[in-house]
């Protein structure tokens, strides 16, 4: 992800001219053109009742209506229709804190665009790093996840790694593929956790050393939100004032215009981001959030929402239960916090975001209601991510973003059927089933 020119975009460059790089062969598909009308199925509305042999009406690439069965619809002219009985259809998951886009071969340096240099790149944009050619993209949205945050990552001395942007998994380029282009900055404080036992490799010495740089880095933080809010002062005073791009880039998330995601796990660094959010006015969004439910009532007080960066994880503490970070959803639930499941969101995790539904389904089966782990990746991201009118649920005015399946897509034996983007249906194809088709013919079933 990269000011400029992105390291991906050299990349390709350089490749396509050997004719080494074949980007995927799906073509977006032209715009919806005439209204649709699907009926039979049952409707998944997520914000309101299931609707048994429901009735949706789709146009010009946004949801119209929504009916129950038998009641009256004004149908616009030349209305394709679309029965689909015993079917389940269901808004497209969204996929919050991922790198999709920005890695197709996390093994291969070259592929892999998720960071600039340096600790300090408020002014870094994950979106013009994306890859929309992506190998990855049509093999996530075939099990439903249709929309991403895709959020910029640091190195290991990252502290602010830019901004994270909405996207929707079709479109020739990142401009088509853009819903929210700038979605929120994104902080990375370092771990707290310095002690003997954590760290036994450490001396005495060495330890005091570990802890005084996370303190000389949280400091570099602190003063990098003053810095910038003084900045916002000087240009509220005068406009003529010489730009700097980087507190330039942080002006939206002074101002309470876009969200500050800390990512944060420990309980400390949680209590930091919530002084921080207060000193600085900020929307404040926790990601990761394992020891959220230690401070549920500060994050409650503050309105801050957890992105749960990933449900099948290890626990964070040797002594902490086996099973924590899977009741962690279910905890955030029976805390009142606003939450959504997400993936962990590293380098390795871009090519298994498909997998998302199934981290909900684990959260159900250690306490979350089935009802809630479909909102924790439907309405709640929409929610968090500020994309509330347009992704999350069916209702009218929506974006017809939406899939059908043939039974419960937390179930792994579930079969997605059909996926819809802006009302346009998707091949539901991509490397996986070319690579399935081509070795079938190769060793047919009928020659075992």
């Amino acid at each position: 992800m990269k000011r400029g020119a992105s390291i991906t975009t050299i990349w390709l460059a350089a490749l396509l001219t050997s004719g080494a790089v074949h980007g995927t062969p799906n073509v977006p598909p032209a715009p919806q053109s005439r209204p649709l009308l699907i009926s039979g199925a049952t409707l998944h509305t997520v914000s309101g009742a299931v609707l048994e042999r429901g009735q949706l009406l789709l146009e010009q690439g946004r949801i119209s209506a929504v009916a129950a069965e038998g009641e009256a619809l004004q149908l616009p002219a030349g209305t394709e229709r679309l029965a689909l009985p015993g079917k389940h259809v269901y808004p497209g998951f969204i996929a919050a804190n991922s790198a999709l886009g920005l890695v197709e071969v996390a093994a291969v340096r070259a592929t892999v665009d998720t960071a600039e240099a340096g600790s300090l790149n408020p002014n870094a944009r994950a979106l013009v790093a994306v890859n929309a050619d992506s190998e990855l993209i049509p093999v996530t949205r075939a099990n439903g996840v249709l929309a991403t945050q895709t959020v910029p990552r640091s190195g290991p001395a990252g502290l602010i790694s830019g901004t994270s942007a909405l996207l929707q998994l079709d479109g020739w380029n990142w401009e088509d593929m853009a819903l929210r282009p700038a979605v929120g900055l994104h902080v990375r404080p370092p771990s707290l956790r310095a002690n003997a036992q954590l760290l036994p490799m450490l001396d005495e010495a060495r330890l005091a050393d570990y802890k005084r740089l996370a303190r000389q880095r949280l400091q570099s933080l602190e003063e990098s939100f003053e810095q910038a809010a003084a900045y916002l002062k000087a240009r509220s005073a005068e406009p003529g004032l010489a730009p700097d791009t980087r507190w330039e880039a942080m002006l939206p998330a002074l101002r309470g215009e876009l969200p500050v995601f800390v990512h944060a796990d420990e309980a400390a660094q949680i209590r930091w981001a919530l002084g921080l959010a207060q000193r600085h006015h900020l929307k404040l969004v926790i990601v990761g959030g394992y020891d959220a439910p230690l401070l549920a009532d500060a994050l409650k007080a503050a309105d801050a929402a957890v992105v749960i960066a990933g449900v099948h994880r290890l626990p964070l503490r040797r002594d902490d239960a086996a099973d924590a970070p899977l009741r962690l959803a279910a905890r955030l639930h029976a805390a009142g916090l606003r939450y959504c499941i997400a993936r962990g969101g590293a380098e390795g995790d871009a090519a298994n975001e498909r997998r998302l539904p199934f981290e909900a389904a684990t959260a159900v089966a250690h306490g979350l209601p089935r009802a809630e782990a479909l909102k924790a990746i439907t309405l709640y991201p929409a929610q968090i991510l500020g994309a509330e009118a347009l992704l999350g649920s069916l209702q009218p005015g929506r974006l017809a973003n939406l899939f059908v399946a043939d039974g419960d897509p937390l179930e792994a034996g579930t079969r997605i059927e059909r996926i819809f983007i802006a009302g346009r249906e998707l091949a539901l194809e991509d490397r996986q089933t070319r690579l399935r088709d081509k070795y079938q013919q190769r060793y047919p079933a009928t020659a075992r």
